[in-house]
């Protein structure tokens, strides 16, 4: 799905009511439903202990959704919930003005607070609540936030950062953060940091790229009633969102007649002394994400850890440095050749050490195979100042997977210069090098050669904890022995997707800094079914 400006997303909603005659007020419905069905859905449990639901409405069309979800939050049973307008009622026009209307008639109270002392007379009671849904701002929003607002947004943002207090309320978006510009650009105010989204038809492009876009936290995106075609037809960006609907058409569901040889045999380079633990969970990672074969090649000195993980591992041992490394003799005598024959895609990297015998190695591998390459981790770290080296080679596709540290040393450049435009260093690369290129972290960037962008929004803080880059490299060479690379930049965003969702869906149930690597690559299968569906039930 293409991301849209602020000015698309207006033009959306009006084709929708002057071209296939849905009114807008059917679309506010639409929206408040969907914020509604959230909180009961993603906060149950702080409505479920007896605090109250606090919605700040502003005057716009934001402020007439609060209103909507508020009456159907009411009228499901959530008796503790107070309503706050920041504006005067002479300020409610249109739509907003008539969901107002039906949520007095409900004998639906309102706060007015147009000052910052009835803020501060307010606050006690909204610090207390369980859940704050924000209907302030929108993504109308011309210029930062200021005055009582920029008050309020920073107030608030003061019970976001003490979100792991068990008193603390969740705070939910109404479309986007209040102060978060829709299009991308840096905010020159303060921006709400939410810990839930839910945004309508489309997601904003600030939502996606920008340097504020955390502050959605969990990014829901529901559909209101638009065309989907609609959103294709007006959106101008080259930057889509990784959602379900985007895998619909691909075979997740297997053929009853299908056999292992139907979904391509992986070839995995890595491991190394002191990280065998790389090269198994990259194999786990393409075993669950769904590779008729895996093969892991691997130094001979740690190819009986590697076989004894997982008896479903195929092994292929590799002549190994003093260091316990994969040696460049491998390259010479063919040996690498002769395990990369019949196979489907290469992947290379986990767990190889930066032993300069096996970097050198690594760039004759990425310069002579012929298969699609998944370069990520040490392999990365092979080309860090050479990244010129990168074209040089004889495949046709290669996709590297760095995490901002990696990139930098890539580029030559900082962390913070790579997080500073995710979107156009990763877009830039991916042309300089002729390659597909993931950079990792929130909101994982997808970018493709013909400067196409995927953004995804899968995962959770489950991912930070090593392993898990090593089960994404699996799952990327995974999907591309299942799907093929006709459809390359698709099908990477895919397994993204699913390793993102993994990480939301693992076994274990608690808090994410104890969920181990080995767990997400087992909630992998869970993932795909998830996927499915939502996709069968249309997002």
């Amino acid at each position: 799905m293409k991301a849209l400006t602020a000015a698309e997303m207006r033009e959306v909603d009006r084709l929708t009511t002057d071209r296939f005659g849905i009114p807008s007020l059917k679309l506010m419905e639409a929206a408040g439903r969907a914020v509604a069905a959230t909180v009961r859905a993603s906060f149950r449990a702080q409505t479920s202990r007896g605090k109250s639901v606090c919605v700040l409405c502003g005057k716009g069309n934001n402020g007439g959704d609060g209103f909507v979800a508020a009456r159907l939050l009411k009228a499901d049973g959530i008796s503790s919930l107070h309503v706050f307008l920041f504006a005067t009622l002479a300020d409610l026009k249109g739509d907003a003005a008539e969901n107002f209307q039906l949520w007095q008639e409900l004998d639906g109270k309102v706060t007015l607070i147009g000052s910052e002392q009835q803020w501060e007379k307010a606050w006690p009671e909204i610090a207390a609540s369980g859940v704050v849904v924000d209907a302030l701002l929108g993504t109308g929003l011309q210029g930062p936030a200021r005055g009582l607002m920029a008050r309020v947004i920073e107030d608030l943002n003061r019970l976001s950062c003490d979100a792991t207090s068990p008193g603390a309320p969740a705070i939910l978006a109404v479309d986007t953060p209040s102060g978060l510009p829709s299009d991308g650009e840096a905010a020159e105010g303060p921006v709400l940091r939410a810990h839930a989204t839910v945004t309508f038809t489309a997601p904003k492009i600030g939502q996606l790229i920008s340097k504020d876009a955390a502050c959605c936290g969990l990014l829901h995106v529901r559909s209101i009633g638009s065309p989907a075609e609609l959103i294709e037809e007006i959106g101008r960006s080259q930057i889509r969102w990784a959602g379900p609907e985007e895998f619909a058409w691909m075979p997740l569901l297997r053929a009853a007649d299908a056999h292992k040889g139907t979904y391509g045999h992986v070839l995995i380079v890595a491991g190394s002394r002191g990280k065998s633990g790389a090269a198994i969970l990259a194999g786990l990672g393409c075993m669950r994400a769904g590779a008729g074969l895996t093969t892991i090649a691997t130094p001979d000195v740690v190819l009986p850890m590697v076989a004894s993980a997982q008896p479903e591992l195929m092994t292929e041992a590799l002549t190994s440095t003093p260091a316990g490394t994969i040696a460049r003799v491998n390259m010479l005598d063919g040996r690498l050749a002769r395990a990369g024959q019949g196979k489907t895609v290469l992947a290379i990297g986990p767990g190889l050490g930066i032993e300069p015998e096996t970097q050198d190695f690594v760039r004759g591998v990425v310069r002579e195979a012929p298969l699609p390459v998944i370069l990520d981790a040490d392999g990365l770290n092979a080309f860090a100042g050479k990244a010129e080296l990168l074209r040089q080679r004889k495949s046709d596709f290669l996709a590297v997977t760095p995490h901002p540290g990696e990139m930098a040393r890539l580029l030559g450049t900082s962390s913070a210069a790579v997080q500073s435009d995710r979107a156009r260093v990763a877009q830039e690369a991916a042309r300089k090098w002729n390659a597909h290129v993931m950079l990792k972290g929130f909101h994982t960037v997808i970018a493709a050669p013909t400067g196409q962008i995927w953004v995804n929004t899968t995962g959770n803080a489950a991912l930070a904890k090593g392993g898990t880059g090593d089960v994404l490299t699996g799952v990327l060479a995974a999907a591309t022995a299942q799907f093929g690379t006709r459809d390359w930049l698709r099908t990477l965003a895919l397994g993204v997707y699913l390793h993102g969702s993994a990480a939301e869906l693992r076994g274990p149930q608690g808090e994410d800094s104890g969920v181990l690597a080995g767990e997400v690559a087992a909630s992998l299968p869970q993932a795909r079914a998830a996927l499915i569906g939502r996709i069968r039930c249309g997002g």
